[in-house]
């Protein structure tokens, strides 16, 4: 059902290597990756669940407002962590030589569909 659009992101993003489409409880809806060797996407978007979980916690115990965004910045990755809805958030992530602004941008573009699409 997302599939089509979580690819289309992965593609249209230069350096995009995978994208998943996460409830905050870890269980991933759908997802795209593509082989980056040694490298477990699905694993490294499961284990980064568990911390947007707390901050998105954190953010209102605080009183700071909803988590609207996070980005991981790694050694070979960028993760842009975008919320969807109070339950589901989309993770892209990019090789560190790819364009963090133009994935910044396609998940923004792209996020109404998924919004869309969930309900």
């Amino acid at each position: 059902m997302f599939r089509k659009l979580l690819e289309k992101m992965v593609k249209d993003t230069p350096g995009g290597v995978g994208i998943v489409l996460m409830g905050y409880d870890g269980i991933a809806i759908d997802q795209f990756f593509l082989d980056v060797g040694d490298v477990d996407l699905q694993l490294v978007a499961i284990e980064y669940s568990n911390v947007v979980k707390e901050i998105h916690h954190t953010a209102e115990i605080l009183g700071t407002g909803t988590l609207q965004e996070v980005t991981i910045k790694t050694g070979r990755f960028y993760v842009i962590i975008h919320a969807l809805t109070d339950e589901y958030f989309v993770a892209l992530t990019i090789r560190r030589e790819g364009n963090l602004g133009k994935g910044r941008y396609i998940v923004l573009r792209d996020a109404p569909a998924l919004n869309q699409a969930l309900v």
